[in-house]
């Protein structure tokens, strides 16, 4: 292979971060119980988008022009999904991922029904349509109790692999809450999926809120870092062992600088934290993943081979295009400069170790 040209995944990959949007809210109405149907029309709901900022409509990246639909929002058609990442990329699997308001309504029954009802219609509208396609469990987040529910009830669907989070809620997420989410995913083998997003109550910046979409995008870095860091303090690795917690769409060149950080301060103050018994560093390498899109590479191979030296491990990396966001042209998914054992690490053997529901 040459080194200096980026090349496309090794048939047969896995695709752990596509999105899977919403044509409009009206979709849901099959899926919800009679109960909240009725709630809903009543209120007139069903007009309304819960669509997220995180990706505003009109921002180039929100789709990458040769994925947007003519009439539709980008990730909301099935067959362009097939025809643009899994056939065209030979994919084994590609997890859906619904990024929607549902999950962050102040009302907690009400988020509870929506994270139903989009379950509801990935099972009916994608996973029987398409049997490679998986997909993340939405919850309603800050309802720790309401989540494990919602977990309890579509473990059952071995399609659906993980559980998906936002990486910035109302409490940072090792916070003991929280922890009922994790039992349930534990109790079916079921990772945590972080997603770049937020629950809008703190913003995004340790500063405050920013002017410009550019600010909001590159302080999301920030906010993994500070979700990295609360659920190892916490002791959540501690608590649930097997548990294992993939950060999507953070980038990567932030982790190695936060982990040498981490590694040093817990040195100093570590008596106030005695469940870690060992570096951070370990803890996270055995613990959490990263994908790889946006990959925010650095401009030489030589650095790209250092970055990657500078991660200390290759099983922490896990292929994904973040379909339809815009950050690869053509088939340049994978960075120029990756030796071939690396590829196959990050694009099958990685994402089989993370999602035990991927290999039966």
């Amino acid at each position: 292979m040459d080194s200096a040209t980026p090349a496309p995944p090794p048939a047969g990959a896995i695709d752990c971060d596509v999105h899977i949007n919403l044509p409009s809210t009206r979709v849901l109405l099959p899926h919800f119980d009679p109960y909240w149907r009725e709630h809903i029309t009543r209120r007139g709901l069903e007009r309304e988008s819960l669509d997220t900022t995180s990706f505003p409509a009109n921002a180039p990246i929100n789709g990458r022009p040769d994925w947007r639909p003519d009439n539709a929002p980008p990730g909301s058609l099935l067959p362009a999904l097939q025809s643009h990442i899994l056939d065209h990329f030979q994919l084994r699997h590609a997890i859906g991922n619904v990024l929607n308001g549902a999950q962050v309504i102040f009302s907690e029954d009400l988020s509870a029904a929506y994270c139903r009802a989009i379950n509801n219609w990935l099972q009916k509208e994608w996973l029987d349509r398409d049997p490679r396609l998986r997909a993340s469990i939405v919850v309603p987040v800050h309802s720790a109790e309401l989540a494990a529910e919602e977990i309890h009830r579509m473990a059952g669907d071995t399609r659906f692999v993980q559980v998906l989070m936002l990486s910035m809620a109302e409490l940072p997420l090792g916070r003991r809450q929280t922890w009922p989410i994790y039992k349930a995913a534990t109790e079916y083998d079921l990772p945590i999926g972080i997603h770049a997003g937020s629950s809008y109550r703190h913003p995004p910046s340790a500063g405050g809120w920013g002017s410009y979409y550019l600010e909001d995008y590159v302080s999301h870095a920030q906010g993994f870092a500070a979700s990295m860091n609360s659920l190892v303090a916490e002791g959540v690795f501690q608590k649930f062992p097997t548990l294992k917690v993939v950060l999507m769409e953070s980038g990567v060149s932030w982790l190695p600088a936060a982990l040498w950080r981490l590694d040093k301060t817990w040195r100093g103050v570590r008596a106030e934290t005695p469940w870690l018994e060992v570096l951070p560093t370990e803890i996270v390498r055995q613990h959490i993943r990263l994908t790889l899109q946006p990959f925010d590479a650095p401009p030489t191979e030589p650095q790209l081979i250092t970055l990657l030296e500078q991660l200390g491990s290759d099983e922490l990396l896990l292929f994904s295009t973040d379909y339809p966001h815009w950050h690869f042209d053509g088939d340049e998914a994978l960075p120029a400069g990756l030796p071939d054992a690396l590829r196959q690490k990050i694009c099958i053997d990685n994402p089989l170790a993370t999602y035990p529901r991927l290999r039966t």
